[in-house]
């Protein structure tokens, strides 16, 4: 079965930055030489996830509130321990998301909902550069 492989970046801000990248993704499965099939999408790193969403920023600001009721900054994470580098709450928050998952396409268009975006959850402390894979497979 074919397979393409697709990568893009995106800056992102810091401590639950939330990214909409429904487009770059699209824009890939659209450059791809594949009509139709699944596209994984993959986040390098330990502290962001990929989910889905309606991209709103209420929304936003709910699920940022959410994450701090679930993993609070306030408390001491043991992880600082190994490091020195204050992100431990960072890798617990991105073990609840998960770094990846699939979204079917048909004739090279994503098969998402009227109000479902594809979102980028980055829960390092510091600003960064995040890469995006985007693994194509199908016919």
């Amino acid at each position: 079965m074919p397979t393409e492989t697709k990568t893009f970046s995106v800056e992102s801000g810091h401590d639950t930055d939330i990214i909409n990248i429904t487009g770059q993704v699209s824009k890939a499965v659209a450059e791809s030489k594949i009509n139709s099939g699944i596209a994984t999408i993959f986040v390098t790193g330990s502290t962001a996830g990929v989910t889905t969403t309606e991209f709103e920023p209420n929304l936003n600001e709910d699920l940022k509130k959410a994450i701090e009721r679930i993993v609070p900054s306030n408390v001491e994470y043991k992880h600082s321990e190994t490091w020195g580098d204050d992100n431990g709450k960072s890798h617990v928050r991105s073990s609840l998301f998960k770094p990846s998952f699939t979204v079917p396409f048909n004739d090279k268009k994503l098969l998402l909902g009227a109000w479902q975006q594809i979102i980028l959850l980055d829960f390092d402390v510091p600003a960064r550069r995040r890469e995006i894979i985007v693994q194509i497979v199908g016919d």
